[in-house]
């Protein structure tokens, strides 16, 4: 019996055709399984459904990761995306925002994902002509996407109604009302799918010049211990806000029991992920200068290795990149670093808030309201950089102190007035760019379209970008969904909240740091911190990942979800939308911090709202906590 080819959010109780979702030219169902070239085409469609991780935009499959927390703000009326209503808190319950159950408001719907991927399991079997290692791995990467699909739904929506089958064409009514399930069977059945597509998985990919971005083993391995943690995380781990999210019958969606052994179990899949990361040669990315670059400064090398981790296509620590995933890069980049070039083609539209900026250490690695040596009262007054400062600020040019004397990601990842920015087809630190940001200046305001908090996202801008007079030349590069210093980041946070402070958790987090520059943990916070015994208890320790991860991962659609599993958020984005005065010219002016908005976070913003008619045709299906 054929299998009824629509999801309808489990409820809608309506029909459509399944021609919509077959491949080009393939007239039928049917016929999409009776040759390997049409099987190929459906295998594709599976994974055409894959979020596009980079959006920003309204378009159908935005990541709300990107711009629906604080990361980025940008000029309200103009400026009206359908994600950043979410940082607002405009989300609603009527009709969702990013609703990715049902697919409306800049989503698609994800059972329509998971729904193909079953239509592809049930028939790949049928394909005659494919060999049997060729049928077993596409199995295995529409297992993994089924399983990321589902996943997808989770980190969204907690508890799921779990479709491992598509229902029969002559379903009835109580079995396509189904109920959600528990998120621990949610996480059990989804990392089963994982385990399964494991070993029919290749290594890695061989063929790159037409598979590079398809699932590989390291990558499933990768997800696999990422969805381990946010299962150990504190939102879905004995989650006490949530005892009255029930099923009718009384069945609890999460457990009101904090289990320590999550964490061991999320640890374990980490080790399994770098160590087969390790084997097939994946490390931590270091920019190698071209022979243009070679008398580059060790400040600039550092800072590039950090810079180009993301916009460096297809580099040694990006485990899986998505080539369909491409930002938009004009929206974030500044309008110029050539003062001869003012292009109006990018907007730069979206400014980095101050709480972010705060984020990033001091020179010495610590925070800068921990640093015994940094001036911390002042750091909004100005003064004048000097010949010390020319690899990060140019010589001679008056900035904020706060824009001194910090570490290497700072410099890497933002752009501001004053700052150096690489590139532009000028690879000699003696003859560097830097942005002049103040009104009337050539980086600052030009139209309606803005950035306004005076700090630019430099990290995903690729430094091979040229501005022209007319033109902005960008290089695309595809998306990193996860690289290994995630998982390094991963694995210490998993042994720290198993073991407390131990060696290998801090190994780890000195990997990371040593690339960008700094010292260790260790030598750090004991030298230069007003705590500094800050990294012997657990709980310091975990602060020190936390904000590691924060810095590290920053604009990469991590910070989003991390405040979340953390249940950090209702810290972070009950904090006020921060910025430099942008509107005006004189350094005295300009230099004034400015509240542009009173961001507000509620409880129930953890998990999105199903829709509301949904859970009226469905009385099955309970609504999320405080919806």
């Amino acid at each position: 019996m054929k299998k009824f080819l629509f999801f309808a959010s489990f409820i809608a109780l309506g029909s459509c055709s399944y021609l919509d979702v077959v491949p080009d030219n393939v007239a039928t169902l049917d016929n999409a399984f009776t040759m390997r070239n049409t099987a190929e085409k459906f295998l594709f469609t599976c994974y055409s459904w894959l979020p596009n991780f980079a959006s920003i935009d309204n378009n159908a499959d935005v990541n709300p990761a990107i711009l629906s927390g604080d990361e980025f703000w940008g000029n309200y009326g103009v400026n009206v995306q359908v994600a950043w209503k979410i940082a607002r808190g405009e989300q609603s319950v009527s009709d969702p925002l990013i609703n990715y159950w049902d697919g409306s408001n800049s989503a698609i719907s994800m059972y329509k994902a998971i729904r193909d991927c079953n239509i592809f399991l049930d028939n790949i079997g049928n394909v005659p002509d494919i060999n049997e290692d060729e049928r077993q791995r596409w199995i295995g990467e529409v297992k993994f996407l089924k399983a990321y699909y589902h996943f997808w739904l989770i980190r969204m929506y907690g508890p799921i109604v779990i479709l491992d089958k598509n229902l029969d064409l002559d379903a009835g009514i109580d079995e396509v009302r189904q109920s959600r399930s528990p998120l621990d069977t949610c996480i059990n059945y989804v990392v089963g799918l994982l385990e399964e597509a494991n070993s029919t998985l290749p290594d890695v990919i061989t063929n790159e010049s037409t598979e590079l971005g398809r699932i590989t083993r390291t990558i499933d391995l990768a997800v696999k211990s990422y969805i381990l943690v946010w299962a150990a995380s504190p939102l879905f781990n004995g989650n006490n806000d949530y005892a009255n999210l029930k099923n009718l019958d009384g069945t609890q969606l999460i457990n009101q029991t904090v289990n320590k052994e999550k964490w061991l179990r999320a640890l374990t899949a980490v080790s399994e992920a770098i160590e087969f990361a390790h084997a097939t040669k994946f490390k931590l990315y270091e920019y190698k200068p071209g022979s243009l670059q070679e008398g580059i400064s060790d400040t600039t090398r550092i800072q590039m290795s950090i810079r180009n981790v993301v916009t460096d296509r297809w580099n040694e620590e990006v485990i899986w990149a998505d080539p369909n995933s491409i930002l938009n890069q004009g929206s974030l980049s500044p309008r110029s670093w050539d003062p001869n070039k003012n292009n109006d083609s990018q907007n730069g539209k979206y400014g980095v808030p101050f709480k972010v900026v705060d984020l990033f250490y001091t020179q010495h690695g610590v925070p800068i309201d921990e640093d015994n040596t940094w001036d911390y009262s002042n750091r909004f007054k100005v003064k004048k950089a000097s010949n010390d400062d020319r690899f990060n600020i140019a010589n001679g040019y008056t900035t904020a102190v706060q824009n001194f004397d910090r570490e290497n990601r700072f410099y890497a990842d933002l752009g501001f007035d004053g700052g150096i920015w690489y590139g532009q087809g000028s690879y000699d630190d003696n003859t560097t760019w830097h942005l002049e940001a103040r009104n009337g200046q050539y980086t600052g305001i030009f139209s309606s379209n803005y950035n306004v908090t005076g700090y630019w996202p430099k990290k995903v801008i690729s430094y091979d970008n040229l501005v022209e007079a007319s033109t902005y030349v960008t290089q695309w590069y595809p998306w990193p969904v996860i690289r290994l210093a995630d998982l390094y980041l991963l694995y210490a946070e998993a042994s720290n909240e198993y073991y407390g402070p131990n060696d290998q958790a801090l190994d780890y987090l000195n990997k990371v740091r040593t690339r960008a520059g700094l010292l260790s943990i260790e030598s750090a916070w004991s030298n230069y911190s007003s705590n500094p015994n800050k990294y012997t208890n657990k709980d310091g320790l975990r602060s020190i990942i936390h904000r590691e991860r924060l810095i590290e991962l920053l604009f990469e659609g991590n910070r989003f979800w991390d405040l979340r599993r953390w249940k950090e958020a209702e810290l972070a984005l009950n904090q006020d939308i921060v910025g430099w005065n942008v509107q005006k010219g004189e350094i005295g002016d300009y230099y004034k911090p400015m509240v542009l908005y009173n961001q507000t976070f509620d409880k129930k913003e953890y998990l999105w709202p199903i829709k509301e008619n949904n859970t009226i045709i469905n009385r099955n299906l309970v609504q999320n906590t405080g919806w």
